[in-house]
């Protein structure tokens, strides 16, 4: 199919395109994940976890948060 033609069915909206699209090759810029292992003490840990589960989160998620929120604060 050529460009134009996903184009035009993508705008039309009135076809699904996502059997078009090759979704094994997909990639997410700047967004793929590296694993990382970090060493915290056991009270980091246990206030991750308090704040991870008032906010109804995973310890992850609240990790990546706090870190993300002080890189942009850097920049």
């Amino acid at each position: 199919m050529k460009a134009s033609e996903f184009d035009k069915k993508f705008d039309d909206g009135v076809e699904d395109i996502i059997d078009d699209l090759d979704l094994a090759s997909a990639r997410r810029p700047l967004k793929e994940q590296k694993r990382v292992n970090v060493d915290f003490p056991v009270w980091m840990v246990e206030s991750l976890d308090r704040e991870a589960r008032r906010l109804g989160v995973t310890r992850q998620s609240i990790i990546k948060v706090w870190i993300a929120e002080r890189l942009e604060k850097a920049s």
